[in-house]
């Protein structure tokens, strides 16, 4: 494993798996600090902000660093576009999933580009930090994290003038909500041919309706979190013209049955207790109920004294997960009606793996030290998208050496047999 206890040859590795991120960066000065700024973020240590980094790599001065990934005007597009080839060499393909999620960067003050204070999930209450949207390319236990962009809370404490200071670009001044920057992070994935089947994402993105449709209208699968309340209608649910007593005719169908919450419609139903993957205490498993529904997702329409409501929308995958410690979730999914009990569970938990991930970009795994997201110390929205791409390009390669590794070992294993 590469980092803190790995053998000396890593860094020649890591010249030539750069190679081609180095070329599309074009300038002479950037390809020379890219490898470095990498390294600093691999090697050892347990601070991977601009200065320490400096230190530890020799170069005497923090500046060429700080310039490196804060300063300039370039486009980040090419290597992201590499990343995505990357990651699609080591994991691509069908059974491969992109994980919508986010991560939080706790932060003390307010001046950071989008430090506000906002709900962050990997706390589970509300504090003071920088949110990023984040898409885990994943296949079995194998993550490669391919997106990582800053969200932008619209708040008091993170206005416009907040944003200029920060040098947010124009294109993306205006703040966007969480479930549109995850859509347009899985367009310009699709765009750099990124391989993957269903996306799964937790219910902050899941209770999105236009987040399900846009996935649905770019014949996309999916598999997501809702919340208990979220309004679904059976799946037989048909359209009526209610007569009224005096005034026009209605001019547009109402459901004929009402929409109940989902832990209301799955209260009865049958659960089959479904193992998909083992874990450092054996097998995982939960109890699971599916039924076919059709989520009120649709466009709103007046219905008597309840106001705008939600029409019911495609038909899909109702599912109630009740864990041995007793906790409940509850998801929605528009794999095909004929889709096993099993491949549904399987592809919700898949979203397991991304908090694997962000924690390892965090504080590192195994051997390896962190790779120092939550480190970087600068307040503007070039340094920090800079250096999220940077940790993503460090994680990737760990990957990278990781399965060589794993399959060195295998062919080791068959030859000695």
């Amino acid at each position: 494993m590469v980092g803190g206890g790995a053998g000396a040859g890593w860094q020649s590795d890591l010249e030539r798996w750069l190679a081609p991120f180095l070329a599309r960066l074009g300038h002479k000065a950037r390809q020379r600090m890219c490898p470095p700024y990498v390294a600093g973020l691999i090697g050892p240590g347990d601070r991977k902000s601009i200065q320490p980094m400096a230190e530890r790599l020799g170069l005497g001065t923090h500046d060429r660093l700080h310039h490196f990934v804060s300063a300039g005007n370039r486009n980040a597009a090419p290597l992201l576009e590499e990343l995505a080839r990357k990651a699609d060499n080591l994991l691509g393909g069908d059974d491969a999933v992109p994980v919508v999620d986010d991560t939080a960067l706790p932060k003390t003050g307010s001046a950071s580009v989008g430090a506000a204070p906002q709900y962050a999930s990997a706390l589970g209450k509300r504090a003071n930090c920088q949110t990023l949207v984040s898409l885990t390319l994943a296949r079995g236990e194998v993550p490669v994290m391919v997106g990582l962009r800053p969200f932008l809370p619209d708040s008091r404490t993170a206005g416009p003038e907040r944003r200029r200071r920060a040098g947010v670009p124009a294109e993306v001044q205006t703040p966007r909500a969480k479930p549109g920057i995850a859509i347009e992070e899985i367009d310009r994935l699709r765009a750099a041919g990124l391989r993957f089947g269903a996306v799964p994402a937790d219910a902050g993105y899941g209770l999105s309706a236009p987040f399900r449709r846009a996935l649905s209208v770019r014949d996309l699968r999916w598999a997501v979190g809702i919340p208990r309340r979220q309004k679904v209608c059976p799946a037989d649910v048909a359209p009526i013209f209610p007569v009224a007593g005096r005034g026009r005719p209605r001019q547009r169908p109402i459901p004929g049955r009402k929409s109940p919450p989902a832990e209301a419609i799955l209260a009865g139903a049958t659960r089959r207790s479904i193992a998909w993957r083992r874990g450092t205490k054996g097998r995982l498993s939960a109890r699971f109920a599916a039924l076919r529904v059709r989520a009120a997702g649709g466009p709103t329409q007046r219905i008597g004294d309840r106001g705008n409501q939600h029409m019911p929308g495609e038909e899909a995958w109702l599912i109630g997960e009740r864990r041995t410690n007793g906790g409940r979730k509850f998801h929605l999914s528009n794999l095909p009606a004929g889709t096993s009990p099993r491949a549904l569970a399987a592809t919700i938990e898949a979203r397991w793996i991304c908090e694997q991930a962000h924690q390892q970009l965090k504080e590192g795994w195994r051997a390896t030290p962190a790779n120092g997201l939550d480190h970087f110390e600068g307040r503007s929205w070039t340094g920090l998208h800079r250096h999220a791409l940077m940790t993503m390009i460090a994680y990737a390669f760990l990957q990278a050496q990781r399965l060589t590794g794993a399959k060195r070992g295998k062919t080791r294993r068959r030859t000695a047999a």
